[in-house]
């Protein structure tokens, strides 16, 4: 029951935008616990990468001084890995097309990674 709740708040959120490609809710550990990816993309790796970059993130944040940061994002000439934070023990990590309309895309990041981070 909570997983299909999970996974529809992904779907959701890949459906809310033709920009978003692809959505996955991992633990800070870097497991897979819920997604929408593409078939090909290997799950294990996405997830590890994306602990591990959240995680340096937040250290740069705080070793700069910058605070708390909001996201990770990389940028590419395909376009974009967004990675948020979905409560204390998870990561949403999204794939976005390089011509997305990142404004619109926050905002639906930020509402999905509050209904998730209420059902982890």
């Amino acid at each position: 029951m909570r997983t299909d709740m999970l996974q529809q708040i992904l779907n959701d959120l890949n459906g809310s935008s033709a920009d978003v490609e692809a959505s996955a809710l991992i633990s800070k550990d870097g497991l897979m616990i819920a997604s929408a990816l593409p078939n090909g993309i290997d799950e294990d790796r996405v997830g590890a990468m994306s602990a591990a970059l959240l995680s340096l993130g937040d250290r740069a944040g705080r070793e700069l001084a910058r605070g708390e940061i909001d996201r990770v994002m990389i940028q590419g000439e395909k376009g974009y890995v967004i990675m948020t934070s979905a409560g204390d023990e998870a990561v949403l990590t999204i794939i976005a097309k390089s011509n997305a309309k990142l404004g619109l895309i926050f905002l639906d990041i930020k509402r999905a990674a509050e209904a998730l981070s209420k059902l982890i």
